[in-house]
């Protein structure tokens, strides 16, 4: 509804609705001093707000977790290139309009960073793998809101592109988990879609494993893949735009590598922790630590009802349930040695683990790997003396042309190379406190006889 009034009121200003003719027409008045100034600001600041609403931004984002009950490619084109993606782009297209009105690039930016923040700190405290990635969403349309409201209309549109590619592959990657998942846990959203439950997932869904990590490197930072690129680009912007504005950006950016790591690694490493009967909803305490927040939430006592057993080789295939999966060969051959079985002693089981998806819901995987690798070099300025090979520039060319250009381009690669190293430190940050804190002490008990063998040899001393 404030769109609509927004788009009214600059029809009843300049009598058009084509964005060339509005451009110059309102350009004109505001050059000669011919409109109310109140009134154009409360007209901007209605088509501000539909952005906001439609790309989830403070203090509109409250419709965003109940976007996530549909399946995943749904939300990899809501949370990736489409539905959130419209605000961005409708206030980037309309940038001619808002940086000739006072005060309204600031209030743009402002917003921008508020939710850059907002939602990495929503983010850290999801349990649910797809809420997370939306609240990650949530961030990054911030830093390109913020992007826009510097008047980085590039570098904004150019971090669209690539962060479309990289959370269309970590939301694709999650269907594949959670289509995994409930091979153990069967269908049930709170425990498929569950990270506390996860955990292990490396040897039984590989290449989704790959592919998602892929994903998180790129979200991280990480070059040479996509989102370097153009996240390392809008960090740099904001060191010229304001100092308190470029500490937040900075800081957010190694809260988006420490909360990506921590779905990474909650995901598939560790232990497999679906088949621990108490998982959900049972307020005795656990066998082994699925803290959310790492091991320092983990707690001491055990549940007395399940104990480690040692088993043979010949008892092994009590893992799996009876029902036969094409990969169960596989892990079943993963499980020589004596592995550690968990047992009821008042009722024995035997679980299902997951296993890797089909090739239909792969292939889309590995095509997104390749785009998140290649696709950042479009955003490249490498405009060195005849050669011009700057894409992106030249694909905005025609919707940019009315905007105040640069003359100059081209990369002072030492600059670069200093901006990316601090950056990449910054990433490493994040990974390093992620994986301190979620990254298992043993990655597993297969030494355990290893241990043992150490307690006896110093119980005979």
């Amino acid at each position: 509804f404030g769109l609509l009034l927004g788009i009214l009121g600059f029809y009843w200003i300049t009598g058009s609705f084509e964005f060339r003719d509005l451009f110059e027409i309102f350009n004109n008045l505001i050059y000669n001093n011919e409109v109310n100034s109140p009134f154009v600001t409360v007209c901007a600041a209605l088509l501000f707000a539909g952005a906001v609403a439609k790309s989830a931004q403070f203090p509109l984002h409250v419709w965003l977790p109940d976007a996530m009950e549909g399946p995943t490619p749904i939300s990899a084109l809501i949370h990736a290139a489409t539905m959130v993606a419209a605000g961005i782009f409708l206030v980037a297209r309309l940038l001619p309009l808002f940086i000739v009105i006072p005060y309204i690039m600031n209030f743009i930016s402002l917003i921008g960073i508020i939710t850059v923040f907002l939602g990495a700190t929503l983010a850290l405290a999801q349990k649910d793998i797809k809420r997370g990635l939306a609240y990650s969403t949530m961030s990054q349309l911030g830093y390109m809101m913020l992007a826009l409201g510097m008047g980085s209309y590039r570098s904004a549109l150019f971090h669209l592109i690539t962060h479309a590619y990289s959370k269309a592959l970590l939301f694709l990657g999650s269907g594949s988990v959670i289509h995994s998942m409930e091979t153990s846990v069967g269908y049930s959203p709170d425990k498929s879609q569950n990270m506390v439950i996860m955990g292990g997932l490396t040897k039984h869904v590989p290449i989704t494993k790959i592919s998602f990590l892929f994903g998180t490197l790129s979200l991280c930072g990480i070059p040479p893949l996509a989102c370097f690129w153009s996240k390392d680009e809008i960090l740099n912007d904001s060191s010229l735009y304001s100092p308190i504005f470029s500490i937040i950006a900075w800081s957010t950016a190694a809260l988006t590598a420490f909360y990506m790591f921590r779905i990474y690694l909650l995901t598939f490493e560790g232990h497999f922790n679906s088949n621990f009967e108490n998982y959900c909803t049972n307020k005795n305490t656990l066998l082994y630590s699925i803290s959310l927040w790492g091991k320092e939430g983990s707690s001491k006592s055990i549940n007395k009802n399940f104990h480690l057993v040692i088993m043979t080789n010949n008892q092994s295939l009590s893992f799996f349930s009876k029902k036969t999966y094409r990969s169960d060969e596989n892990v079943r051959k993963r499980t020589k040695g004596r592995p550690i079985a968990i047992v009821n002693v008042d009722n024995k089981k035997s679980y299902s683990y997951p296993y890797e998806s089909e090739n239909t819901m792969v292939f889309p995987l590995i095509v997104l790997v390749l785009f998140t690798l290649f696709v950042g070099f479009i955003g490249i300025p490498f405009n060195q003396e005849r050669t011009d090979l700057d894409i992106l520039t030249k694909w905005l060319s025609p919707s940019i042309n009315l905007l105040p250009q640069k003359t100059n381009d081209s990369i002072d690669w030492y600059e670069f190379l200093k901006d990316a190293i601090f950056s990449v430190s910054i990433s490493f940050i994040g990974i390093f406190l992620a994986s301190f804190l979620y990254k298992p002490i043993y990655s597993s008990f297969k030494n355990f006889d290893l241990i043992n063998s150490f307690v006896k040899t110093g119980a005979k001393r």
